[in-house]
């Protein structure tokens, strides 16, 4: 049992977002401008919108799944009762109180992307339902009565509007815990957390469908949504480990420890190999059957433009945090389980980079200025935002029923 007490910390303490932190956050945010502005006004590379619309996109869709991941984390340890993480909630509530903002963004991005036909063109295209027309699929026919643009974007509405709800309620709920103590707000989070759950888990994969997978419309797989799943709690898990980690280095959670640290460390560990579970089952299944019109997913992405990066992306995603990863010890390392989380976010930018550009740019993907400076942009947006909603609070929900649990976390 570890010596920690409830008095043997600061329990008002309050992240300050100021100095460098902030500064570079929107250095950054007015480098993802400029990298946008130079997409769509200055490259003079042939494809130079779809190009731009499809970074924007990747990086819409990530910093989303991020967000959602924080929501989807708080409902997961409220399900769970589970009292390990009382005292990093604080962490993931920030993470959900940027999802809104996420959330209109994509939707802008997705509006813009459609009606300039820079995205989504091989479902949104004219003439592909109609049979006196050129251009006429009847693939994409067949699949009309769902992907057409009215449909498309009431799904985004309703599902993006729903997650966001949601996260506003886990984090409203325990903001009035710390006012007013008691189990009540505690008990409306536990079943506001499952209603949420069950929700997340029917309609996430058909958000990853339309977001990502119908980019190629011609193809489907039943396990893409949990793939885009996976993708999603890792990159969200290592965001908020990264982030715990360097609030410590900065001096605050000071009730976190190794402990804690090694429990992430092992959600990242496990899903990793989750996700090369769904990544490969995917790809084994396709690869045998061998059909046509499933196989062409892979096809393009072994063209010699992208086969660098289709290897890459599993040495990055599973080789690198499982033998990284693999003793105790390197969990409960500081700057080893920072090194992965880092190496991480970056492996999964990779992912839905192959997931994106094979699919809207085809054989003419571009890797640049555009495609950094838009990642760039788009990271301090998510810090500037994250942190301002971070220190809107103290830094630990101090009326959480088992937040002792939490102090005395050892294993």
């Amino acid at each position: 049992m570890g010596t920690h007490s409830h008095t043997t910390h600061n329990f008002n303490e309050q992240f300050e977002f100021s100095g460098k932190a902030k500064t570079w956050s929107l250095i950054a945010i007015v480098i993802g401008i400029v990298a946008i502005a130079y997409g769509f006004l200055i490259d003079s590379s042939e494809h130079h919108s779809e190009r731009t619309f499809a970074s924007l996109l990747l990086m819409g869709y990530y910093f989303t799944c991020v967000c959602a991941a924080g929501a989807f984390f708080l409902a997961l340890q409220f399900v769970a009762q589970a009292g390990w993480s009382a005292g990093l909630l604080r962490i993931p509530q920030a993470f959900a109180k940027v999802l809104p903002i996420a959330a209109v963004i994509l939707i802008l991005i997705i509006v813009a992307g459609l009606f300039s036909h820079n995205l989504y063109h091989h479902w949104n295209h004219e003439g592909l339902t109609d049979k006196n027309h050129e251009n006429y699929d009847p693939l994409i026919a067949g699949k009309a009565s769902f992907l057409n643009v009215p449909f498309f974007l009431l799904r985004q509405v309703i599902f993006l509007s729903i997650y966001s709800t949601f996260a506003i309620l886990l984090t409203k709920y325990s903001n009035a815990e710390d006012q007013v103590g008691g189990l009540s707000n505690y008990n409306k989070s536990v079943k506001v957390a499952i209603i949420f759950l069950v929700i997340f888990g029917f309609t996430q994969p058909i958000w990853s469908f339309d977001t990502i997978m119908s980019i190629e419309a011609h193809w489907f797989s039943t396990m893409f949504g949990w793939y885009n799943f996976a993708a999603l709690w890792v990159s969200g898990l290592s965001a908020m480990t990264l982030t715990i980690i360097l609030l410590k280095k900065a001096g605050y959670l000071g009730w976190v420890n190794q402990n804690h640290l090694h429990d992430l460390g092992k959600f990242i560990f496990a899903f990793s190999i989750f996700w090369t579970y769904v990544w490969f089952s995917q790809f084994i299944l396709i690869w045998y059957a061998n059909i046509p019109e499933e196989t062409v997913y892979f096809f393009k992405r072994w063209e010699p433009e992208y086969k660098l990066w289709f290897w890459l992306n599993i040495v990055i995603n599973f080789l690198s945090p499982v033998l990284i990863l693999m003793t105790r010890d390197a969990k409960r390392q500081t700057n080893t389980l920072m090194f992965v989380c880092i190496l991480l976010l970056c492996g999964h930018w990779l992912d839905y980079y192959m997931m994106i550009m094979p699919g809207s740019m085809g054989s003419h993907p571009d890797f640049g200025i555009t495609e950094i400076g838009i990642a760039i942009g788009f990271v301090g947006m998510f810090t500037f935002l994250m942190l301002t909603k971070l220190a809107s609070k103290p830094l630990v929900a101090q009326n959480h029923p088992l937040l002792e649990e939490s102090l005395h976390h050892q294993i």
